[in-house]
């Protein structure tokens, strides 16, 4: 399944995907959907398998600006 971290910050989403991929993590940039509700306009797109590893590699980092996570479902996204 899918999962998105959502950031409010353009810099943090970015940064945080250099540290994912750093870490292993297969992760993408993406446009955050609007169920989101949040402005910055990108999230980080990863697989769910490794929502345990990225959880824990973010919250590390304490991003002030990281919003949630939301999956993927039936082709729209929940938040989680």
């Amino acid at each position: 399944m899918t999962m998105l971290a959502v950031f409010r910050s353009r810099a943090q989403a970015l940064d945080a995907l250099t540290l994912l991929r750093g870490a292993g993590v297969p992760a993408q940039a993406v446009s955050t959907p609007k169920e989101a509700g949040v402005g910055c306009g990108i999230s980080v797109r990863f697989e769910g398998k490794f929502l345990p590893r990225v959880r824990a590699l973010l919250s590390a980092r304490r991003y002030s600006a990281m919003w949630g996570y939301l999956r993927c479902c039936g082709g729209a996204y929940t938040r989680c």
